[in-house]
Protein backbone atom coordinates (compact mmCIF):
# COMPACT_ATOMS: atom_id res chain seq x y z
CA UNK A 1 0.00 0.00 0.00
CA UNK A 2 1.08 3.58 -0.57
CA UNK A 3 2.36 5.60 2.38
CA UNK A 4 0.27 8.75 2.75
CA UNK A 5 1.85 12.19 2.60
CA UNK A 6 0.30 14.49 5.19
CA UNK A 7 -0.40 18.17 4.69
CA UNK A 8 1.18 20.40 7.34
CA UNK A 9 -1.86 22.68 7.33
CA UNK A 10 -4.60 20.04 7.68
CA UNK A 11 -4.99 17.86 10.78
CA UNK A 12 -6.05 14.45 9.51
CA UNK A 13 -4.89 10.83 9.13
CA UNK A 14 -5.92 8.09 6.73
CA UNK A 15 -7.67 5.06 8.20
CA UNK A 16 -5.02 3.18 10.23
CA UNK A 17 -6.04 -0.16 8.66
CA UNK A 18 -4.40 1.17 5.46
CA UNK A 19 -0.93 1.00 7.02
CA UNK A 20 1.77 -1.06 5.32
CA UNK A 21 2.52 -4.53 6.65
CA UNK A 22 5.34 -3.08 8.76
CA UNK A 23 2.90 -0.59 10.28
CA UNK A 24 4.00 2.56 8.45
CA UNK A 25 0.92 4.64 7.63
CA UNK A 26 1.93 8.20 6.77
CA UNK A 27 4.77 10.66 6.46
CA UNK A 28 5.03 14.37 7.18
CA UNK A 29 2.71 16.68 9.08
CA UNK A 30 3.73 18.17 12.41
CA UNK A 31 3.81 17.35 16.12
CA UNK A 32 1.12 19.77 17.22
CA UNK A 33 -0.97 18.82 20.24
CA UNK A 34 -4.06 18.56 18.01
CA UNK A 35 -2.37 16.15 15.60
CA UNK A 36 -0.87 14.02 18.38
CA UNK A 37 -4.24 13.70 20.13
CA UNK A 38 -5.90 12.68 16.85
CA UNK A 39 -3.12 10.19 16.19
CA UNK A 40 -3.22 8.43 19.57
CA UNK A 41 -7.03 8.45 19.54
CA UNK A 42 -6.84 6.34 16.38
CA UNK A 43 -4.02 3.99 17.37
CA UNK A 44 -1.32 5.94 15.50
CA UNK A 45 1.98 7.23 16.87
CA UNK A 46 5.09 9.05 15.57
CA UNK A 47 8.45 7.26 15.46
CA UNK A 48 11.37 8.50 13.41
CA UNK A 49 15.05 9.39 13.58
CA UNK A 50 16.67 12.80 13.84
CA UNK A 51 16.89 14.43 10.42
CA UNK A 52 14.08 12.33 8.92
CA UNK A 53 10.56 13.53 8.14
CA UNK A 54 7.98 12.51 10.74
CA UNK A 55 6.86 8.91 10.27
CA UNK A 56 3.46 7.78 11.60
CA UNK A 57 2.83 4.14 12.53
CA UNK A 58 -0.20 1.91 13.12
CA UNK A 59 1.13 -1.66 13.53
CA UNK A 60 -1.15 -4.57 12.57
CA UNK A 61 -0.57 -6.06 16.02
CA UNK A 62 -0.18 -4.20 19.30
CA UNK A 63 1.66 -5.11 22.49
CA UNK A 64 -0.20 -4.16 25.67
CA UNK A 65 -0.29 -4.71 29.40
CA UNK A 66 -3.54 -4.77 31.33
CA UNK A 67 -3.43 -2.47 34.39
CA UNK A 68 -3.07 -4.50 37.55
CA UNK A 69 -1.77 -7.53 35.62
CA UNK A 70 1.90 -6.64 35.53
CA UNK A 71 3.92 -9.73 36.42
CA UNK A 72 6.00 -9.23 39.55
CA UNK A 73 8.82 -11.76 39.71
CA UNK A 74 9.93 -13.49 42.89
CA UNK A 75 13.12 -11.42 42.90
CA UNK A 76 11.13 -8.20 42.55
CA UNK A 77 8.85 -9.20 45.43
CA UNK A 78 11.94 -9.68 47.59
CA UNK A 79 13.24 -6.30 46.41
CA UNK A 80 10.01 -4.55 47.43
CA UNK A 81 10.18 -6.15 50.88
CA UNK A 82 13.80 -5.15 51.35
CA UNK A 83 13.54 -1.53 50.19
CA UNK A 84 11.25 1.44 50.67
CA UNK A 85 9.80 2.24 47.25
CA UNK A 86 7.31 4.75 45.90
CA UNK A 87 6.51 6.74 42.78
CA UNK A 88 5.73 10.34 42.01
CA UNK A 89 3.63 11.38 39.03
CA UNK A 90 4.75 14.46 37.10
CA UNK A 91 7.65 15.26 39.40
CA UNK A 92 9.34 16.84 36.38
CA UNK A 93 8.04 15.69 32.99
CA UNK A 94 10.75 17.40 30.94
CA UNK A 95 13.54 15.96 33.10
CA UNK A 96 12.12 12.44 32.95
CA UNK A 97 11.68 12.53 29.18
CA UNK A 98 15.20 13.85 28.75
CA UNK A 99 16.61 11.12 31.00
CA UNK A 100 14.85 8.56 28.77
CA UNK A 101 16.46 10.19 25.76
CA UNK A 102 19.95 10.12 27.28
CA UNK A 103 19.70 6.47 28.28
CA UNK A 104 18.71 5.46 24.75
CA UNK A 105 21.33 7.68 23.11
CA UNK A 106 24.00 5.98 25.23
CA UNK A 107 22.83 2.50 24.17
CA UNK A 108 20.79 1.83 21.02
CA UNK A 109 20.03 5.33 19.76
CA UNK A 110 16.83 7.30 20.17
CA UNK A 111 13.83 8.74 18.38
CA UNK A 112 13.42 11.31 21.18
CA UNK A 113 14.49 14.42 19.29
CA UNK A 114 14.40 18.06 20.39
CA UNK A 115 11.09 18.42 18.53
CA UNK A 116 9.66 15.37 20.31
CA UNK A 117 10.69 16.73 23.71
CA UNK A 118 9.01 20.04 22.93
CA UNK A 119 5.84 18.43 21.56
CA UNK A 120 5.29 16.01 24.44
CA UNK A 121 6.13 18.75 26.90
CA UNK A 122 3.22 20.71 25.43
CA UNK A 123 1.04 17.60 25.79
CA UNK A 124 2.04 17.38 29.46
CA UNK A 125 1.19 21.05 30.03
CA UNK A 126 -2.34 20.29 28.85
CA UNK A 127 -2.65 17.18 31.04
CA UNK A 128 -2.44 14.83 28.05
CA UNK A 129 0.90 13.24 28.94
CA UNK A 130 2.48 12.32 32.23
CA UNK A 131 5.73 11.15 33.74
CA UNK A 132 6.24 8.63 36.51
CA UNK A 133 9.33 8.62 38.68
CA UNK A 134 10.30 5.80 41.03
CA UNK A 135 12.26 6.11 44.25
CA UNK A 136 14.21 3.50 46.19
CA UNK A 137 15.11 4.35 49.79
CA UNK A 138 14.55 8.02 49.00
CA UNK A 139 16.73 8.14 45.88
CA UNK A 140 15.49 8.66 42.32
CA UNK A 141 15.77 5.24 40.69
CA UNK A 142 14.05 5.49 37.31
CA UNK A 143 10.94 6.47 35.49
CA UNK A 144 8.85 6.52 32.36
CA UNK A 145 6.60 8.84 30.40
CA UNK A 146 3.67 8.49 28.06
CA UNK A 147 0.43 9.88 26.71
CA UNK A 148 -2.76 9.62 28.77
CA UNK A 149 -6.09 9.93 26.95
CA UNK A 150 -9.36 8.89 28.53
CA UNK A 151 -8.69 5.59 30.29
CA UNK A 152 -5.76 4.59 28.07
CA UNK A 153 -2.07 5.06 28.81
CA UNK A 154 0.36 4.97 25.90
CA UNK A 155 3.85 4.25 27.19
CA UNK A 156 6.67 5.92 25.28
CA UNK A 157 10.00 5.26 26.99
CA UNK A 158 11.67 4.33 30.30
CA UNK A 159 14.92 4.92 32.10
CA UNK A 160 16.69 3.38 35.09
CA UNK A 161 19.40 5.09 37.10
CA UNK A 162 19.36 2.39 39.77
CA UNK A 163 18.61 -1.35 39.47
CA UNK A 164 14.89 -2.04 38.87
CA UNK A 165 14.11 1.67 38.56
CA UNK A 166 11.86 1.43 35.51
CA UNK A 167 10.28 -1.83 36.71
CA UNK A 168 9.20 -0.18 39.95
CA UNK A 169 7.69 2.73 38.03
CA UNK A 170 5.71 0.43 35.75
CA UNK A 171 4.55 -1.96 38.49
CA UNK A 172 3.25 0.75 40.81
CA UNK A 173 1.81 2.80 37.93
CA UNK A 174 -0.19 -0.21 36.74
CA UNK A 175 -1.95 -0.40 40.09
CA UNK A 176 -2.64 3.34 40.06
CA UNK A 177 -4.14 3.00 36.58
CA UNK A 178 -6.25 0.04 37.72
CA UNK A 179 -7.65 2.09 40.60
CA UNK A 180 -8.60 4.75 38.07
CA UNK A 181 -10.34 2.31 35.69
CA UNK A 182 -7.77 2.44 32.86
CA UNK A 183 -8.30 -0.32 30.30
CA UNK A 184 -4.75 -0.74 28.98
CA UNK A 185 -1.13 0.29 28.88
CA UNK A 186 -0.17 0.46 25.21
CA UNK A 187 3.46 -0.63 24.83
CA UNK A 188 3.35 -0.36 21.01
CA UNK A 189 6.00 -2.98 20.15
CA UNK A 190 6.96 -6.22 21.89
CA UNK A 191 10.18 -6.37 23.89
CA UNK A 192 11.48 -9.26 25.97
CA UNK A 193 11.61 -6.97 29.00
CA UNK A 194 7.93 -6.01 28.75
CA UNK A 195 6.91 -9.56 27.83
CA UNK A 196 8.50 -10.79 31.06
CA UNK A 197 6.38 -8.24 32.92
CA UNK A 198 3.08 -9.50 31.57
CA UNK A 199 2.81 -7.86 28.16
CA UNK A 200 1.04 -9.67 25.33
CA UNK A 201 0.16 -9.15 21.69
CA UNK A 202 -3.34 -8.45 20.38
CA UNK A 203 -4.69 -7.79 16.92
CA UNK A 204 -5.38 -4.24 15.80
CA UNK A 205 -9.12 -5.01 15.85
CA UNK A 206 -8.87 -6.06 19.52
CA UNK A 207 -6.70 -3.05 20.23
CA UNK A 208 -9.18 -0.69 18.59
CA UNK A 209 -12.02 -2.06 20.75
CA UNK A 210 -10.00 -1.41 23.92
CA UNK A 211 -9.04 2.02 22.63
CA UNK A 212 -12.65 2.93 21.88
CA UNK A 213 -13.71 1.65 25.30
CA UNK A 214 -11.04 3.69 27.07
CA UNK A 215 -11.81 6.87 25.19
CA UNK A 216 -15.56 6.43 25.61
CA UNK A 217 -15.18 6.05 29.39
CA UNK A 218 -13.25 9.30 29.76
Amino acid sequence: MAVYKLDDKEIYFPNPVLADDDGLLAIGGDLSVERLVLAYSNGIFPWYNEGEPILWWAPKERFIIKPGEVHVSHSMRKFFKKHETHILINRDFADTMHRCRLKREDNVGTWITDDMEKAYGQMAEKGLALSVESYVDGELAGGLYGVSLGKCFFGESMFSDLPNGSKIALIILSHVLLQNDYVMIDCQFETEHLKSMGGFTISFDEYRKLLDQGLRNN
